[in-house]
């Protein structure tokens, strides 16, 4: 039986390690004990941090894992490719995971490889905003689930801002970046020896100011042809910038209403929110989990995109209460696959961590609530 390392046990690992089950590898999951929702699916837990590198790759030595993953998370990305590094698995390097996990640095490349992105600067003590156009994004470099983010409009709302994102940074570093005014997207990519795959592009929907929560995502994009050419484009061009050669990616983007498109981020890992776990296989056929899985114990396919349905998710909210209704009624929906209260006490979003529930559709439509 192969032997599967998981770096984290949220409930994000949940849908890889339920995977992983079905296809009949042995997992090891590694987490901070507290809130690992995983520890009882994994085949074995280990409660080690997932910034303790070291110690895990320790581990994995001793276990002679087969294979090493990770999904929708930043922060476990250099450990996983740190330690596959060392045991000559398969991953993007270490170097990269790190470029890739942080906002500034990924920015410093994509600037080198005339990748189009907003203006950015990083908040140090000698900053100065003196060539920027307001309204601007305040974020921190080393987090994702938009903790931290926030819009300001005039030069007296920095110094707040920045104080915030530091709170939310673990380095307490962070970034400040021209305002991008259009619609919103996310490409979900597997990459296999620096080919790049791209599976779905996803429209994304969000709270709007001032926090930027998503609140929605549907797939396939509605967007024209010819914009989603420009996506897919610039998608391949920073994932070379990044050197991403290996496994799943999942990149942010914003296109003007003139049509200009700019890459805000791309993450070397699968895409949160159940876009990269659910959305992708519903709308396109391809199981991801299995692809990704497969792909880090040393096997390959193609994707093939066979299902030309439509999914997509909608999260609960303070200002999304109607979806509640159809959370409580999914029963009567046949488009709804999947629906879930996780929290009674509906708040305002400022974050991705104050959405509520949700529930995720398949459907020959879109569905609109």
């Amino acid at each position: 039986m192969k032997k599967l390392a998981v770096i984290g046990a949220s409930y994000l690992q949940k849908p890889l390690l339920l995977k992983a089950k079905e296809m009949k590898i042995e997992t090891h999951c590694f987490a901070w004990e507290e809130g690992a929702v995983c520890k009882n699916i994994a085949d074995f837990f280990y409660p080690i941090s997932i910034t303790e590198k070291d110690s895990i790759l320790d581990k994995c030595k001793e276990i002679g894992i087969d294979g090493i993953t990770s999904i929708a998370s930043d922060l476990a990305s250099p450990t996983m490719c740190y330690v596959a590094e060392k045991m000559g698995l398969i991953s993007n390097s270490y170097s990269v995971a790190v470029v890739a996990a942080n906002k500034y640095k990924m920015r410093k490349c994509f600037e080198e490889n005339q990748v189009n992105s907003p203006r950015f600067i990083l908040a140090n003590e000698n900053y100065s905003l003196e060539n920027f156009k307001f309204p601007l994004i305040v974020k921190p470099t080393d987090r994702s689930g938009s903790r931290g983010v926030l819009k300001i409009n005039r030069p007296e709302e920095v110094e707040q801002a920045v104080k915030r994102a530091q709170k939310e940074s673990f380095t307490g570093e962070v970034i400040i970046e021209e305002f991008i005014t259009g619609a919103e997207v996310s490409v979900e990519t597997i990459s296999w020896k620096g080919e790049h795959y791209i599976l779905a592009i996803t429209d994304k929907v969000t709270s709007g100011e001032l926090y930027f929560v998503e609140l929605e995502h549907h797939q396939p994009s509605m967007l024209p042809s010819e914009i989603q050419l420009k996506i897919k484009n610039l998608t391949i061009k920073a994932l070379k910038a990044l050197n991403i050669t290996y496994g799943a990616s999942h990149s942010e983007f914003k296109i003007t209403e003139k049509g200009d498109v700019f890459a805000i981020e791309v993450g070397a890992r699968m895409g949160g929110d159940f876009i990269g776990s659910d959305l992708v296989q519903l709308s396109t056929g391809y199981d991801f989990l299995k692809g990704v899985i497969e792909l880090s114990l040393g096997k390959f396919n193609e994707p093939v995109l066979d299902e030309r349905k439509k999914s997509g998710i909608y999260f609960l909210t303070k200002e999304t209460e109607k979806v509640k209704q159809y959370i409580e009624q999914s029963a009567f929906y046949p488009e709804i696959v999947r629906a879930e209260i996780t929290d009674s006490k509906i708040r305002p979003a400022q974050s991705s961590a104050d959405r509520n529930g949700y529930f995720i559709y398949q459907s020959d439509k879109r569905m609109t609530i």
